[in-house]
């Protein structure tokens, strides 16, 4: 198999569930399959996600793909800074209020 270009451009498709509507989400086209990935992995919600799929030349990637090419370390663009969980915001208070 050819090594995946993230320069190649991509069409990301929302899920085939027409039962649901799937509220800012719609067939998108993108110059670049690295900004396709940032864009399914940052900014979908995560049940727009799930079901979708891009589509990179003749390959498809399905949310696990998706998901494998963000995380890969040739992912080429900078990757949004990690949002901090409940557990360590209500940790932090705590030492905070013990201080």
């Amino acid at each position: 198999m050819a090594a995946f270009s993230y320069k190649t451009s991509a069409e990301l498709f929302p899920a085939a569930i027409r039962k649901k509507k799937r509220a800012g989400f719609a067939y998108r086209r993108f110059d670049t399959a690295a900004e396709a990935v940032r864009f399914a992995i940052e900014e979908l919600p995560a049940d727009s996600l799930n079901g979708a799929y891009l589509q990179v030349e003749e390959a498809r990637f399905d949310q696990n793909g998706i998901r494998t090419l963000y995380d890969s370390a040739e992912f080429p663009l900078a990757r949004r800074a990690p949002e901090p969980s409940a557990e360590a915001v209500v940790g932090d208070a705590s030492a905070d209020a013990a201080a």
